[in-house]
């Protein structure tokens, strides 16, 4: 387990419900990965770098929603701005991804 930290701390992670609009392979990457553009709804449209190409293709990706942390900035990976941090689990077969089990509106906050 990792340190304890203060709720306050806690309570300063924006995470949110977001819909994957786009997913492409992210061929500069140094680990595979996809390059997803995802829908927040009224945040609006955040990229994400995500590192689920064992688990996922890019065509079963677009339409699903998935959990993410919006509020962490942006994190230059080789030529491209990821903009959000998508939410998963790692696995003996690879991460896969947190979300919702019943449709949500996008953007929703994650309480």
């Amino acid at each position: 387990m990792k340190s304890i930290i203060d709720f306050k701390d806690f309570n300063s992670v924006d995470i949110r419900i977001g819909e994957i609009l786009n997913a492409v392979l992210f061929e500069k990457a140094v680990k595979p990965a996809y390059q997803l553009l995802i829908d927040f709804g009224l945040l609006g449209e955040l990229k994400s770098s995500a590192q689920i190409t064992d688990l996922y293709s890019p065509v079963d990706l677009i339409g699903q929603q998935i959990i993410a942390v919006v509020n962490i900035g942006e994190r230059k990976i080789s030529n491209f701005k990821s903009q959000c941090l998508v939410l998963g689990i790692s696995t003996e077969k690879g991460i896969t991804l947190l979300k919702p089990d019943q449709k949500t509106l996008n953007g929703s906050p994650v309480l």
